[in-house]
């Protein structure tokens, strides 16, 4: 193997957005391309590393980038300014995660018919209105993710939906679960949902250690829910 790892700029009207690409640069046939949605921190260490994980596992994966330039946020006042103004426009959220999906289909690395997204927290927000923008994906995959519908009509879902979601997350209502499942019902798509009881939002995160600000890692968490993503990923991205 050669893992290659590089910077892909690519544009949703005048923002230039900045994603990160790892794959193996020996490997000559197209292969099914994961992308991978950040957190409120915006496109950070966590997800690039994801992006190497499963690079080496022989995927490609592209660590995408909501925020234009690569921005991130050190404090989380940096990161609300960061994520509101998309999260509360979800046709502009929709719109820029979309601009990532027509990045990585003109990737030369890319099988156009085999894309999922995943998603962490914020994340899972964009892996669900990619799906629910209608986009030729194989699935979709939130992790601790919002799952507030976004309040307008939604395209046929065409990927399977996958969400792994903390039973006590602080941040998620019940009634957005409830309403997320009626959705999902109601557009005859094929979802799973995995629920872990007593465990915090971001529970993937090894560096979430204070269980007071309603965030906390989990290891067994963790650990199912990233076994669940490799055997859908086996079945979905040949």
């Amino acid at each position: 193997m050669s893992l290659m790892t590089t910077e892909v700029p690519y544009q949703d009207l005048e923002t230039v957005c900045v994603g990160f690409l790892a794959c193996d640069a020996a490997r000559a046939t197209r292969r099914g391309t994961v992308m991978i949605a950040h957190a409120w921190e915006g496109r950070n260490r966590f997800v690039e590393d994801k992006a190497v994980e499963l690079a080496k596992l022989g995927y490609n994966a592209f660590a995408i980038d909501m925020y234009g330039g690569g921005r991130t946020g050190a404090t989380p006042d940096e990161r609300l300014a960061l994520m509101e103004p998309i999260l509360n426009n979800r046709h502009v959220l929709t719109r820029r995660v979309k601009a990532a999906f027509d990045a990585v289909r003109d990737l030369p690395e890319t099988r156009h018919s085999r894309v999922v997204i995943m998603g962490y927290c914020f994340g899972g927000i964009c892996a669900l209105d990619l799906a629910r923008s209608g986009a030729d994906i194989v699935g979709a995959v939130s992790f601790h993710g919002g799952l507030k519908p976004p309040g307008f009509p939604i395209a046929p879902i065409r990927g399977q939906i996958l969400i792994y979601h903390a039973d006590n997350d602080k941040f998620v209502p019940q009634e957005d679960f409830l309403a997320v499942r009626d959705e999902l019902n109601a557009a005859r798509a094929s979802w799973q949902a995995h629920i872990y009881g007593g465990v915090l939002h971001s529970f993937t995160n090894p560096d979430e250690t204070d269980p007071s600000t309603g965030m906390a890692y989990d290891a067994t968490a963790a650990r199912h829910s990233w076994a669940g993503l490799l055997a859908f990923l086996e079945g979905a991205l040949p």
